[in-house]
């Protein structure tokens, strides 16, 4: 038999797509208050949220004829028909965060809007209004959302720990803090502040807030503008690699996104940079025209669609490569780096400071990595919530016409706009000589450079191998004794698919025998016991026998039989030395070789310096 079912299971049913863990309900909550014109916001959290969550803004509020309605599925104030669904220019807007929170909780909400001299206090459990009545309360918005799944048992069952829970919670408030720096944003864990940042509009200093100063110091800016497109953020250099994507955090028009299209440009900018297994950092904004993508993907809205995600690709890979190839982007050596002294291990001060005797900025993601098992939550009462909420709405309230941003003035003050750096300059480079006859040394205005000849002289040899490749370009000159090429049998089978590849670089080889190829050509930049030595190790890299049907798995093979360039140790004259860093200033990624391998590092003076005692 079909029925309709019952609006308490219906809504729990639909709660489920919106709601699954604390941080889904601190999401929804804060992003609600960035769309109600927050100034400052604070989420406090018990227990990793599951017994309680706050969150406390000082935006907008809610008129008290529409704090019901708010609660009710499909209640929004941000789109009113179809066709808005092609211009959102909020964080919110299926009207489905409300409802599904109070669904799955007890929930109570405290509002007050500019105009009205008292607010609305409403208490809601399992969708149901159990409480409403008039209170005294400053400006804004605080929910409170206690024992998160309390009618759900079968949901609340499959949370994660409380270490797990409140740890993805803070992470996803310390990301907000980068896309929002004009927001003064606090974190509360178990009532001991953790961060607040001063909503000054400086995205460095929270960046700063959410890493360490080590790896903020070394970050590069990127910026750039194609036509109503703008690309903002900062990147690491080559050095600054990590084990994991967990520092990649992209944000598309003020939204944190899980996007594969900005996470594949940025893999691009970096494919010949990095060992493999390695990932740069990436803090990334982007700001799209709200009818060249769609966010109305998945109810969690982190997911998003861009029209052109070829044109997406290559914008990204193109902005980073160019800030990849400034003077920042070359690893630089520290003292500290130099004369290290062991690290010791300091177990993390469970013994924080309450929210009222002072407010720190701790390193998160050093927090993160360390957070324990929390401390048991102190029971609040109704009285408390109203008077704490007072004390947490430290702003002054927003003005009506502040209330009414629009959305350039927005974003004019949510970051101070990075700006690419300019490329590094060859031309101010003074080669002093070699050491070890392995480094080329030289200076320009304030630094010192350490360059590895042989990483160098690799990048250079790839680049033009690649270019002669994908230009078919066949500058090749004859030999007076062909170089005898023994291939394995199964390269031997697809041997028309790599003596055209090997054709392309400037190479004529010709079967001789069995397994066996004359070549009669080599390419014409290289000598003769390059290119020998260049061709055995060509042939030992087809041994898988795959076939060279794509420029990916070409490059892979080339990267590897690059060993022929020039040797540690080798010696080099000077006219040697400046043909190398010519060339080396020809090439698309002078700062690597095709391994990952930096062919530059750097000490500035002021380092040098330090270590001298003269600073």
């Amino acid at each position: 038999m079909i029925q309709v079912l019952e609006k308490g299971v219906a809504d729990k049913i639909a709660a489920g797509e919106v709601v699954d863990r604390p941080l889904s309900i601190v999401k929804e909550l804060v992003e609600n208050s960035i769309d109600a014109g927050a100034t400052s916001i604070t989420v406090e959290i018990k227990k990793g949220g599951k017994s309680y969550i706050r969150v406390t803004d000082n935006g907008c509020g809610i008129p008290a004829d529409q704090v019901e309605t708010a609660f009710l599925r499909h209640a929004t104030s941000k789109i009113s028909q179809a066709a808005d669904l092609e211009h959102i220019e909020t964080l919110g807007f299926r009207g489905e965060a409300l409802a599904s929170v109070s669904a799955v909780s007890r929930t109570e909400i405290i509002t007050k809007t500019a105009d009205a001299k008292t607010g609305t206090r409403m208490a809601i459990e399992g969708s149901q209004i159990v409480e409403k009545e008039v209170t005294g309360c400053p400006e804004g918005t605080t929910i409170v959302v206690r024992d998160l799944f309390y009618n759900t048992p079968a949901r609340k069952k499959f949370m994660r720990s409380d270490a797990a829970e409140s740890g993805s919670v803070i992470e996803f408030v310390s990301h907000i803090t980068l896309a929002y720096a004009r927001i003064r944003i606090r974190m509360i864990n178990n009532g001991s502040m953790l961060f607040s940042t001063p909503g000054n509009g400086k995205l460095y200093s929270n960046i700063l807030t959410v890493f360490s100063r080590d790896i903020g110091d070394q970050l590069i800016p990127v910026g750039d503008e194609v036509e109503e497109l703008k690309l903002e953020g900062y990147i690491s250099s080559p050095g600054q690699s990590r084990p994991t994507r967990r520092h990649q955090i992209f944000f598309v028009n003020g939204r944190v996104v899980d996007s594969k299209v900005i996470q594949k440009g940025v893999s691009n900018a970096y494919a010949d940079k990095l060992f493999e297994g390695r990932f740069p950092i990436a803090i990334l904004f982007l700001r799209f025209p709200s009818d060249r993508l769609d966010v109305n993907i998945h109810p969690n809205k982190r997911e998003v669609r861009f029209h052109d995600e070829g044109f997406v690709v290559e914008w990204i890979q193109r902005a980073l490569r160019e800030a990849l190839l400034s003077k920042e982007s070359i690893p630089a050596v520290k003292q500290e780096d130099l004369f290290r002294k062991p690290e010791t291990i300091v177990p993390l001060d469970t013994r924080k400071p309450k929210v009222r005797d002072q407010e720190k900025q701790v390193n998160v993601k050093q927090l993160l990595s360390t957070l324990r098992k929390e401390e048991e939550p102190y029971k609040t009462s109704a009285s408390q919530v109203k008077e704490e909420t007072r004390l947490y709405q430290t702003a002054a309230p927003l003005s009506p016409d502040a209330q009414k941003l629009d959305e350039s003035s927005i974003e004019r003050s949510q970051v101070q706009t990075p700006a690419t750096p300019p490329p590094f300059d060859f031309e101010e480079l003074t080669i002093t000589g070699t050491i070890f006859d392995t480094y080329i040394t030289a200076i320009d205005g304030d630094s010192f450079y350490l360059i590895d000849q042989h990483a160098a002289h690799e990048r250079i040899f790839f680049e033009k191998l690649m270019a002669q490749y994908r230009n078919q370009e066949t500058h090749s000159q004859p030999i007076m004794f062909p170089i005898m090429l023994n291939v394995s049998h199964s390269a031997d089978q697809n041997a028309e698919d790599w003596l055209t590849a090997l054709s392309h670089m400037g190479f004529c080889a010709e079967p001789f025998g069995p397994r066996t190829y004359a070549v009669k050509s080599i390419s014409m930049f290289m000598g003769l016991e390059e290119a020998r030595c260049f061709l055995k190790d060509f042939a030992d890299s087809l041994g898988d026998g795959k076939l060279l049907d794509n420029l990916p798995l070409i490059e892979k093979i080339t990267m590897r039989s690059c060993k022929s360039a020039v040797k540690a140790h080798d010696h080099l004259r000077d006219s040697e030395i400046r043909q190398l860093i010519q060339d080396l200033r020809q090439c698309e990624n002078p700062f690597s070789c095709p391994h990952g391998r930096p062919t530059f590092i750097k000490m500035t003076q002021y380092e040098i310096e330090k270590m001298f005692k003269r600073v």
